[in-house]
């Protein structure tokens, strides 16, 4: 082309010289076009375009001068990067440097949608900002891109053209919940920078703290314009809260003021928790040196970016590039925000690319009102296509995957990390897995962290307020002062002594100081309902006395564990329920048990007479005295005075066992009747209170209790309730009949007792109720170390000795259960019986069977002669004739008396009767001749003939 135009300069001159102005015209206008963005980029014959981009940024401060360095190098890197040589696209940024101002950010936002007519806008860096610009972004269909400012008010659905390139915050405060209970603090603190930047960072942290049972109890807010004065009255007022575990979130420029000032009164020591979210963790790579100084010990939680060797490229040449942009900077890196502008950038300029070609497309203002005419700024059809294209762009970035989710930076993992001393240690992470842990992959304890005052001792969580005496009510309770009593500014008793106990075990010290609630003159201020809820009201720090703990207390104050016996019992006399007579010796064993030892008494007498009477002459002799020895030898083993001889080893064994019954009878009686002649029976007057309010009767109760409530809720009549004070009242109103029964909690009842135990006793049902308890404030610090306090107290002895000092060493046993003596009955001695019986029997069935096998040659005799009678007659004259063979040692003589039939003992057996029968003898003829032995016994006195021997004749 120069050729030619040289050559039309040399044939032609004016030809010449008005082609060299047209050429010179098209050149002006390509750089024109270039200047507007419309002009053409030739490579193989493409046209690229530009693809307009807004940047509303604060120079002034370190994040809008970081961002804007970061933004520039992320489109220099994606267009020089030889995947993207072929792109038609080309985003190109206008900048508008609008300061903290929200008024002028929209303002600009304004011009750059209706005089620069920009496909996106990024950078808002504020709160306050985004809102203004999330409306027009709506309005027009333009993207409203940040990587800094929290998300407004609205919801997501609210502001669709808002998108925040950052993480969210609602899991940056799952992840500081997590911290706060990996280490079990229940109080937490928020200390924030009063703007709209934490507008929804609050109630996400509060929602997320509730959730691990941790409590907010206020929010501690400074506004960013706040002097030093106006921070230290904030800082006197956390000093003066018992928590110690604080959240903040602030501007770099406001935190390092107030973390300066809060070292200087001394919150930056041991005991505190300072935590900071993410957003002033970069206050280390901005400030430096004099933020770390003041804030050692500090845990804070920031998104965690891996470090690769891409972005440690990156960082070397963004620090080369900002240093020479910004000589004397202190900066050797860009701070997280900068990383996210970074992939802001990236991401604009591949949607541009998938989005097609964008060309301006909004529609011309009617009329020309100014850059400030909102109302008459159109849509943009261009703009609303890259914005869904932008939601949809996906890829690696500096900061891990680039991924959009509910208009949000998807978050993954965050990272913890310790100021120590001019470092910054990683301590921990978080992950929606693992929660709190010191490895990435694995659940793993975290590394050690040191805390504010270079300790590495976990803090508590809480600090009594600087300068804190705790003032303790105590109940005015003139009757039972073995419990609670003032004297000489001084809490005394069981109560006292239990509370300075635990206070006194405590690794820490607690300096408290008595008030009693009562007027001075003897009486109380009020009921142990209004000195709980003085707590409530701040006058009291915590009441120590017998306060029994109720639902309706709870709602006003918390209660430490109960330290006493809990329950409502009923107190009632007793009385000696037995009345002794001259029948009382027939009391220790029920009827059924005398008459079945009196028929074994029977039972067993016959059977030794059966056995002894054929072979013992001191079982024979008249019936009327065989039948008295049959019962004088059987009641004479209870005393074992019998005096009979046992001959026959039969009846020495049925004897033995009854005589071992006998004797353990005998012995069970006569401890039995000796606890009924010695003991007494003492059984309550009365034994519920159906039975009382059936009869009338009165019931008394400790004067400024619960008490009424309970008993009108059980149904007595209010005309029947009586109040009283002390247990002198009690023994009086209980001894004189005025009230049947006192209903009251057991540790009185039990303190009662132990000065007037013989004539009382505790009956009826349990009403459960959770005994005393110290009471505190809601929220209170104080109550779980107490109660934690008191565990320990009843683990290692120490209630126990206290108890015993209040009630003595002696317990009130239970009259009702201890001091009851019933009658034997013959269930109990059943099985004996059974024994002695079988025993008997035994010996019995052996006698019949021994006897009629030595008999058995007249038995078979007997029977072969085919008469029943006489088998009959000849059985019984076997076994009631006596057993001379074994009888007495004068057995001769007794043998040749018994010659003559006339002489017989009528009840013994003969047996030459028998000898008679087998030789033919004339039973009738007298015997032989008078000098013979026969003649000289029948000149005896003959007895009567027996009945065998009469049966025999007839």
């Amino acid at each position: 082309m120069k050729a030619r135009v040289a050559a039309a300069a040399h044939h032609e001159p004016v030809a010449g010289a008005l082609y060299s102005f047209r050429v010179l015209v098209v050149l002006l206008l390509c750089l024109a076009g270039a200047e507007r963005g419309d002009g053409q980029a030739v490579a193989g014959g493409t046209r690229r375009r530009a693809v307009d981009v807004g940047v509303i940024l604060d120079r002034a401060t370190w994040l809008g001068n970081i961002s804007w360095a970061c933004m520039e190098m992320a489109l220099e890197d994606f267009y020089t990067d030889a995947r993207h040589a072929s792109y038609n696209t080309r985003v190109r940024l206008h900048l508008r440097d609008t300061g903290p101002s929200a008024v002028d950010a929209a303002s600009a936002g304004v011009d750059l949608l209706k005089n620069v007519r920009v496909q996106a806008v990024v950078g808002p860096q504020t709160s306050t900002q985004a809102k203004f610009l999330a409306e027009l972004g709506n309005k027009t269909s333009v993207p409203i891109i940040s990587f800094s400012a929290d998300s407004p008010s609205q919801s997501s659905s609210q502001t669709p053209y808002f998108i925040r390139t950052a993480w969210n915050d609602s899991s940056q405060a799952e992840a500081i919940a997590s911290l706060i209970q990996k280490f079990n603090w229940r109080e937490v603190v928020p200390v924030v920078e009063d703007d709209d930047s934490n507008t929804r960072f609050i109630p996400d942290l509060v929602g997320a703290l509730r959730h691990v049972g941790t409590r907010v109890s206020y929010r501690c807010k400074i506004h960013s314009s706040a002097g030093d004065d106006e921070i230290k009255g904030a800082i006197s007022n956390l000093k003066g809260n018992w928590t110690s575990v604080f959240v903040v979130r602030m501007s770099y420029q406001l935190a390092l003021k107030f973390f300066r000032l809060a070292k200087d009164e001394g919150m930056m020591g041991q005991g505190f928790v300072w935590i900071t979210a993410y957003g002033l963790t970069d206050i280390f790579d901005v400030v430096g040196s004099p933020a770390l100084d003041v804030m050692n010990g500090v845990v804070g939680v920031e998104p965690y970016v891996e470090y690769t060797d891409r972005l440690r490229d990156f960082k070397q040449r963004w620090h080369t590039k900002y240093k020479k942009e910004n000589p004397g900077t202190k900066l050797n890196g860009p701070i997280l925000s900068g990383l996210y502008a970074y992939d802001t950038a990236w991401a604009l300029a591949l949607a541009a690319e998938k989005a097609g070609f964008l060309d301006s497309d909004f529609m011309p203002s009617e009329t020309n009102n100014g850059s400030t005419d909102f109302e008459r700024i159109s849509t943009s059809k261009a703009a609303a296509k890259l914005h869904d294209t932008f939601l949809k762009t996906s890829f690696p970035g500096m900061t891990g995957t680039f991924d959009i989710q509910d208009y949000k930076l998807l978050s993954t993992t965050y990272k913890i990390i310790n100021i120590v001393g001019q470092d910054r240690k990683v301590v921990g992470f978080w992950t929606p897995g693992l929660n709190i842990s010191g490895n990435l992959k694995m659940k793993a304890d975290l590394y050690t962290i040191i805390w504010p005052g270079a300790s590495g001792k976990v803090p508590r969580g809480w600090l009594l307020p600087a300068n804190k005496t705790l003032k303790i009510g105590v109940p005015f309770k003139p009757g039972f002062g073995n419990f609670i009593q003032f004297e000489n500014g001084k809490a005394m008793g069981f109560c006292a002594r239990v509370f300075e106990k635990v206070i006194h075990s405590l690794s820490y010290e607690v300096p408290i100081h008595y008030e009693e609630f009562g007027d001075g003159k003897g009486e109380s201020n009020g009921t142990y309902d209004a000195l709980v809820y003085k707590v409530y009201l701040n006058e009291f720090d915590a009441v120590v006395g017998d306060i029994t703990i109720l639902a309706n207390r709870s709602l006003y104050v918390d209660f430490t564990l109960p330290y006493t016996e809990s329950g409502v019992r009923m107190l009632v006399p007793v009385r000696d329920q037995r009345k002794k007579t001259a029948w009382t010796f027939l009391k220790p064993l029920s009827a059924d048990l005398w008459l079945g030892a009196g028929a074994f008494f029977v039972f067993t007498g016959l059977i030794v007479w059966f056995i002894e009477h054929r072979t013992n002459h001191e079982f024979r002799g008249p019936p009327a005295s065989q039948i008295g020895s049959i019962f004088y030898f059987s009641f004479s083993t209870l005393v074992f005075a019998h005096r009979e001889r046992i001959v026959n080893n039969l009846t020495r064994i049925a004897v033995v066992v009854w005589l071992f019954v006998v004797l353990i009878l005998q012995q069970s009686y006569t401890a039995s009747l000796s606890s009924i002649l010695t003991v007494e029976q003492l059984q309550p007057t009365v034994t519920n209170l159906d039975e009382v309010i059936r009869r009338g009767d009165y019931v008394g109760y400790l004067n400024d209790s619960f008490m009424p409530g309970l008993l009108k809720r059980l149904k007595i009549n209010e005309s029947k309730l009586i109040p009283f004070n002390s247990p002198e009242e009690y023994n009086d109103a209980l001894s004189t009949g005025r009230v049947a029964v006192i209903v009251d909690e057991i540790p009185y009842l039990k303190l009662f007792l132990s000065k007037y135990c013989h004539n009382y006793t505790m009956v009826g049902p349990t009403y459960k109720f959770d005994g005393f308890g110290y009471a505190f404030p809601r929220g209170s610090p104080l109550t779980p170390e107490i109660s934690r306090g008191i565990l320990e107290l009843a683990s290692n002895g120490t209630m126990a000795e206290l108890e015993k000092d209040l009630y003595g060493d002696t317990m009130c046993p239970d009259k009702v259960d201890s001091q009851t003596s019933s009658s034997l009955t013959l269930h109990s001695f059943l099985g004996l019986f059974m024994i002695t019986g079988a025993s008997s029997l035994l010996a019995l069935v052996l006698h019949v069977g021994i006897t009629i096998y030595d008999n058995r040659s007249h038995l078979v005799s007997a029977c072969s002669q085919g008469s029943w009678r006489g088998s009959l007659a000849i059985l019984s004259k076997i076994f009631h004739e006596p057993d001379n063979m074994s009888n007495t040692p004068d057995t001769d003589e007794t043998r040749i008396a018994n010659v003559d039939p006339i002489v017989e003992s009528p009840w013994s057996m003969s047996s030459h009767i028998i000898e008679n029968f087998d030789s033919d003898t004339d039973m009738g003829s007298p015997a032989g001749g008078e000098g013979t032995p026969g003649r000289e016994v029948s000149n005896q006195d003959p007895g009567p003939p027996s009945f065998a021997y009469m049966h025999s004749e007839r």
